[in-house]
């Protein structure tokens, strides 16, 4: 048996993480293409500290580096294959662990041939796992169904996650020596878990919803088992998936007109859906369970979502405002089989991006001091534009970062 992580209070006030002097930049890791040497030069190039390089992830190389694959490898005796319907547990590893453990050795192997032919001396990287939760709805038992039915497979999936914490640390800073490590937790399902909504493997039922209690402890003993392993910053990211797991999503992303940018909503909690309330939920746990930041896309907040973290903000909780949309693209930086209606449409200014966090910061009256606490990113992941529209966002990803700045240092 994996031996379990203490259990850990949340951080204090006086434990808060030291913030840069003006606001920063990062992505969430999935990046276009099949180049880990060209996915690795745009990550340090683009992000020169104090701004957060990653770890890119490509999921277009196929099964193993995508992130359920990719963290999969992570867990500590406990082995994957893959099926038709997706990741399964089996008895020892095979080829297709293998696999996706060779690609992850690759893509660090790679990072430090890149760092160390360009002589240079990140500060800090980070780099992505899937959270405990939305691992267990995506990796099937032996018999099909998938673990997160089951709570003896949801814990030891945690258990063996956060033991593998420490041999993933450790291979990353041999990598990047003397770069401080932050560690992305992703947990695109948890509105579904929390709801009873993800579908069982045979989609004739749902499962059995996961109990508050179970998940706020169980995020509180990753982080402390992230930072024993060696990452000394934790993010828990919230941001939804684009899909659902054998449906498609129901968490709707609201508008200006619906509750969107700090704005009422009306019928504020009855107008949600069941995944978005349980959403809701999940960011409070999320804000009480030790880490030192999270990620969501502001398009998701309405102003209840705002008022709580205001309270987390005073309290010096870092947030990965996801705020530049990564499907608005440029003419001649669209995908494959993009539609023509496409075409033309380009990432809202920087201005009207910032204003998009600076009306309801102000409408809450947070110190414009305080706006070195926000990280910029993408609203999600960057997998399915192209590398120069990829490259788009993150330019206008610093630029909302610089604008902060100005602002906070005007």
């Amino acid at each position: 048996m994996i031996p379990s992580p203490e259990h850990t209070p949340a951080p204090s006030q006086e434990q808060a993480p030291a913030f840069p002097e003006a606001p920063t930049a990062t992505a969430l890791g999935p990046w276009p293409g099949v180049d880990p040497e060209e996915a690795a030069k745009v990550s340090v190039g683009v992000f020169p500290g104090p701004h957060l390089p990653f770890l890119p992830q490509l999921p277009a190389r196929g099964p193993g580096s995508e992130q359920v694959g990719r963290t999969a490898v992570l867990l500590q005796e406990l082995a994957v294959d893959t099926q038709p319907y997706g990741w399964r547990f089996v008895d020892r590893p095979g080829l297709d662990f293998r696999r996706a453990e060779s690609a992850l050795s690759t893509d660090i192997n790679v990072l430090a041939d890149v760092v160390g032919a360009a002589g240079l001396s990140p500060e800090s990287l980070k780099v992505q796992v899937v959270g405990p939760f939305s691992l267990a709805a995506a990796i099937h038992l032996h018999y099909g169904e998938r673990a997160l039915a089951d709570y003896g497979a949801r814990r030891d999936i945690a258990q063996s996650l956060a033991a593998g914490l420490e041999v993933h640390a450790r291979k990353v800073q041999a990598a990047v020596p003397g770069a401080a490590l932050t560690l992305q937790v992703d947990e695109p399902h948890i509105g579904a878990i929390l709801a009873g909504s993800i579908p069982t493997a045979s989609g004739y039922r749902t499962l059995r919803s996961v109990g508050r209690a179970e998940v706020r402890q169980c995020w509180n003993d990753l982080c402390a088992a992230a930072r024993n392993a060696g990452f000394e910053q934790v993010a828990l990211n919230l941001t939804p998936a684009e899909t659902g797991l054998g449906q498609a999503s129901s968490l709707s992303l609201p508008g200006p007109a619906n509750g969107a940018n700090g704005q009422k909503s009306s019928g504020n909690t009855n107008g949600l859906s069941a995944e978005s309330e349980q959403w809701r939920r999940g960011l409070e746990m999320a804000l009480e369970c030790g880490v030192d930041a999270v990620a969501l896309p502001l398009q998701l907040l309405d102003a209840g979502h705002w008022e709580h973290l205001a309270g987390a903000i005073e309290s010096g909780l870092g947030i990965w405002a996801g705020t530049v949309p990564a499907g608005l693209l440029t003419a001649g930086t669209l995908p494959a089989g993009a539609g023509a209606a496409s075409a033309g449409q380009v990432p809202p200014s920087y201005g009207v991006l910032v204003e998009r966090i600076m009306r309801p910061w102000r409408k809450l009256g947070l110190a414009d001091s305080g706006l070195n606490q926000l990280r910029i990113t993408p609203e999600g992941s960057l997998a399915g534009v192209s590398p120069q529209a990829a490259r788009a966002v993150l330019g206008r990803s610093l630029e909302v970062a610089a604008a902060l700045g100005d602002i906070r240092n005007s």
